[in-house]
């Protein structure tokens, strides 16, 4: 149950978005499968509404082995074929191909870094980046962070990974607490 009495994020209005802002949204990931949705989800939402994407969410679950990279990496031209046909995904060939290739980028960095999360967690120093917006006008859409996020994940042959994308994935995973300073999440979401 959302509680409509609080103040919270000017972007979240839909049920979907109040419960993400709620309880996921800025929240510190350190969960390798977790980030690894993120990255597809944000990947997917390129030139789409983050609800659009919200309300596919479980379908994206059901369809790509509840985004477990292993499986993903694995896919081939008639699983891509296969998840193209699914009504409940967005079906753009380039975001489904994406998801394939960053499954298997994702796989060679844990086998670097020991986990996905010791690898990404460095464009922030290891802790949140603690933001103190008052309106929603005043967040950026980027930053130097995302800026070499992006930057290195395409070296190492990510899709779909642009600057952008980059920091709506580090909003997302809890690397920089963009809730307004207003927002009763805004403290909570300070911890790491």
């Amino acid at each position: 149950m959302v509680d409509e009495q609080v103040t919270r994020c000017t972007w979240a209005k839909h049920e979907l978005e109040l419960v993400y802002h709620d309880t996921e949204w800025g929240v510190p990931v350190h969960e390798d499968r977790k980030h690894f949705e993120f990255i597809v989800l944000d990947g997917v939402q390129a030139g789409l509404s983050w609800l659009t994407v919200l309300k596919k969410r479980e379908n994206y679950r059901k369809a790509m082995d509840n985004f477990d990279p292993v499986k993903v990496a694995r896919y081939d031209d008639t699983k891509i074929q296969q998840l193209l046909q699914d009504p409940g995904l967005v079906r753009n060939k380039l975001k489904m191909a994406a998801a394939v290739t960053n499954a298997q980028a994702f796989l060679k960095i844990q086998e670097a870094y020991g986990s996905f999360d010791e690898y990404i967690w460095q464009f922030v120093d290891g802790k949140t980046r603690v933001n103190q917006w008052q309106s929603h006008e005043g967040v950026p859409a980027t930053s130097s962070q995302s800026d070499a996020m992006s930057k290195d994940l395409k070296k190492r042959g990510f899709k779909f990974v642009g600057s952008t994308i980059c920091y709506a994935y580090m909003q997302a995973a809890g690397m920089v607490n963009d809730h307004l300073a207003g927002c009763f999440r805004y403290k909570d979401c300070r911890k790491n």
